[in-house]
């Protein structure tokens, strides 16, 4: 059924069809498996009934967190649903998908689950599953990418199941934490999955943009399952009728999708009304060409320009870095991440080597370092095959591994972890022998590392060769043989080159002036991706120049831009001197804890919360409000501007002054909704402007919550609700409120409300998002 070449119709809804049932779904649906299988195996019958020819187990949220006091176990859950769907597709052409969605905790950085954690948790479920019978593996509502890896992973690792995966993306075409789909796209394809595509959030013809997107940027079959519309937060019904929704759904197959299936508020009316007006349209593939891609879960970037690697996180040479290194202490090395990103890299080189340097601990320990405090890609520098393992597994993105060469023990070694972890790879024009004399002999080396690639699927696309520079003062003749392999090369296969620029003037004097002019003649002969200090104003100012001569700068658009008021390109060097706006705006933490005990030598406590902590917060917020920045971004600033005020707050209570507070805000997850994302994520923002939470958490009774407001004397409350099933919990939570206590505001917020409807429940504020929130909590607190 996956392989041929026709549509495949999935299932629609489970949690739909469960609110139809006597069922008291406020519990965990996934118990049901066990507690009500014949429920479970009915809704499954109703679905192939009406054409689904995959069927989605019961265990979206079958995880260790989310069955957390349900007094079952993963394993006990997923067998059971397994079971259940089996039994209903008995004797049918039906195949059983093991259905698996985000397992409810923020990844780091912006959370506390780690990547290793999600990877095992991930992993009980499929072994359980595939155990059982499942026929495929499908990954679905996924928000975060960090995530979705450590998903795919555990799959491939741990079953030889195919594997299908779906994001959930907003209207403004990223998901939650801000993963475009050309990200999602570009790294799931690369990891192996069968299929990949969209589900929730929005109805079809709101996912038509989206899914254009991912067509573009894979030939996988995609896969949408669409909400029939949007809710309407009173009824909680969604606004199409099957019809409406299998016409919207039928205009999306010439973008490739193959797998068509229904989300939240369809039923099997809706899958047989899909199936009819689809059936008899024909299936074709994308044929996009390959591209050479790197990324980070937000920001991908295609080699169709001249590209920097930014080389300045190397500790050869570098006592700053190697102390970091070696005293864990990655704060410097933080800031020259920054710096790069701001002075134009587009990705960043990071080298851990050093000698009394555990490299396989601090590689990986880097990487998650500099990921949590800017989005530019990494390229990981390593001869360390352990540590570039380690490292590529907890990369977020597609990296570029830097480096193969031509010796069996480097291809055996690299090319396989490039095939597995969807890389780039530097490819190094040398073998067992060392550098060539000559060009020829450099494209020989490449022709043979590019051949190898091939036979793993890495695609010339994904390789960047790197002809070699040698030192211009011991080897002069060798500079023009490295200008001919690099022709050579691009003549011969087209592919896209790099270079280590400032490895020619070592050893003679104003280097800068020789890096900058090897650089152009690099770039005359197909340099695509120079690796230099983004730093150097000389070899910016060269780059700029010869993107206007060279016609990659149409129009001169970028270079008048840069140059307009007659000035060098100068980067803005952060140091202890910078203001704490930017340090924040950054997530920069040891600049920030150095810059607020700096302030507190002329400022008070509160001076600084008002004048400094508190606008440049609201800078922050005004750049996601603008979608200029987006959640991992607002997230980090938030967490160093808390760096700030735990200094301000013990700086208070050692001199007998009131701890900071703003004001307590109580919030929870109403009755019957156990999604707490939301709500965390505005603690953490609230928190961070200085205002005291107390957090009831989520699936909270209405009396809890009143005992709460009226035990901590409480003037605003925050309720969050994410299921429509949930609303009446919380208009009943409103009325309590209100009873017990008529001064404690009420804001509301979460996907299925509205403003309008938030004012019918007796709700004072709705929060769209997180900032929102601070702006309500500055009006309950004047």
């Amino acid at each position: 059924m996956l392989e041929k070449n026709s549509f495949v119709f999935l299932d629609g809804a489970m949690g739909t069809m469960l609110q139809k049932t006597n069922l008291d779904i406020s519990q965990r649906p996934e118990v049901f498996n066990i507690t009500s299988p014949d429920e479970i195996i009915k809704i499954h019958k109703d679905y192939i009934d009406s054409g689904a020819e995959i069927i989605y187990t019961n265990t979206f949220g079958a995880n260790r967190f989310k069955l957390a006091g349900t007094g079952y176990s993963t394993e006990e859950i997923v067998k059971a649903a397994v079971d259940n769907a089996l039994t209903a597709a008995k004797d049918r052409d039906v195949k059983v998908a093991l259905d698996i969605g985000p397992l409810g905790e923020m990844m780091e950085p912006s959370g506390p689950l780690k990547f290793e954690t999600a990877y095992e948790t991930f992993k009980e479920i499929i072994i359980a599953g595939a155990s059982q019978g499942a026929d495929l593996i499908i990954f679905e509502t996924m928000t975060d990418l960090y995530e979705l890896k450590a998903a795919i992973l555990a799959a491939s690792e741990n079953s030889d199941l195919p594997i299908l995966t779906t994001m959930t993306f907003e209207a403004n075409g990223r998901t939650f934490t801000g993963v475009p789909p050309v990200c999602f796209a570009k790294l799931a394809d690369r990891l192996g999955v069968t299929a990949l595509g969209v589900n929730c959030s929005l109805g079809p013809v709101e996912l038509y943009p989206i899914v254009e997107e991912l067509s573009k940027h894979t030939n996988l079959p995609l896969i949408v399952k669409a909400n029939a519309g949007l809710p309407d937060p009173v009824t909680g019904k969604y606004d199409l009728t099957s019809e409406v929704f299998a016409d919207a759904m039928s205009k999306l197959s010439n973008l490739g999708v193959k797998y068509f299936g229904g989300c939240c508020g369809t039923d099997p009316v809706y899958i047989s009304e899909m199936k009819n007006a689809i059936s008899d349209l024909v299936y074709t593939p994308n044929t996009n060409p390959e591209l050479p891609f790197f990324s980070s879960s937000t920001r991908g970037v295609f080699v169709d320009d001249i590209r920097i690697v930014g080389e300045r996180i190397n500790p050869t040479g570098k006592a700053d870095i190697q102390n970091a290194l070696k005293t864990k202490d990655l704060s410097y090395i933080l800031r020259e991440a920054a710096l790069q990103a701001e002075s134009g890299a587009s990705v960043l080189d990071v080298n851990a080597g050093f000698p009394d340097v555990d490299e396989a601990e601090m590689l990986p320990m880097a990487i998650k370092e500099i990921q949590s405090i800017t989005d530019c890609p990494i390229q990981i520098d390593s001869s360390n095959s352990t540590a570039m393992e380690k490292a590529l597994r907890v990369y977020n993105g597609c990296p570029i591994i830097n480096s193969v060469n031509g010796t069996e023990k480097s291809m055996n070694e690299i090319l396989p972890l490039a095939a597995k972890y969807g890389a780039s790879l530097v490819v190094l024009t040398l073998d067992d022998e060392g550098i060539p004399k000559t060009a020829e002999k450099r494209v020989e080396i490449a022709e043979k590392i590019i051949k190898r690639a091939a036979d793993l699927g890495i695609g010339t696309e994904r390789l960047f060769v790197d002809a070699l520079t040698l030192t211009a003062s011991a080897e002069q003749e060798a500079v023009t043989e490295t200008l001919k392999a690099m022709r050579l090369l691009k003549d011969k296969y087209g592919v896209k080159l790099t270079l280590g620029v400032s490895n020619i003037s070592f050893g003679l004097p104003n280097r800068d002036l020789l890096n900058s002019t090897f650089m152009t003649l690099a770039l005359a002969n197909g340099l695509d991706l120079p690796i230099i200090d983004p730093l150097k104003p000389e070899m910016m100012n060269a780059i700029n120049a010869f993107r206007v001569l060279s016609g990659h700068d149409k129009g001169s658009t970028d270079f008048i831009e840069i140059y307009a008021d007659c000035k060098n390109l100068k980067p803005e060097v952060l140091n202890t001197s910078e203001d704490i706006f930017s340090a924040i705006s950054k997530g920069l933490k040891s600049e920030t804890e150095v810059l607020t005990h700096e302030l507190l030598k002329t400022n008070s406590e509160m001076d600084i919360i008002e004048k400094y902590l508190i606008p440049a917060l609201d800078l922050v917020g005004e750049d996601y409000e603008k979608g200029v920045i987006y959640l991992p971004q607002l997230i980090r600033s938030a967490s160093a501007s808390q760096v700030a005020f735990d200094i301000l707050k013990k700086q208070m209570q050692t001199s007998d002054k009131n701890p900071i507070s703003k004001g307590k805000i109580l919030v929870a997850t109403v009755k019957g909704d156990i999604h707490d994302i939301g709500k965390n994520i505005v603690k953490v923002i609230l928190e961070n402007y200085g205002y005291e939470l107390i957090d009831l958490g989520r699936d909270v009774d209405p009396e809890s919550i009143v005992e709460g407001v009226l035990s901590s004397d409480i003037e605003l409350v925050g309720l969050s609700a994410l299921m429509t099933t949930s609303l009446e919990a919380m208009r009943t939570t409103i009325e309590k409120i209100k009873n017990a206590s008529p001064k404690t505001k009420v804001m509301v917020g979460g996907a299925v409300l509205t403003e309008d409807y938030s004012e019918k429940i007796g709700a004072d504020f709705y929060a769209a998002d997180a900032r929102a929130g601070v702006e309500i909590a500055r009006k309950v607190f004047k």
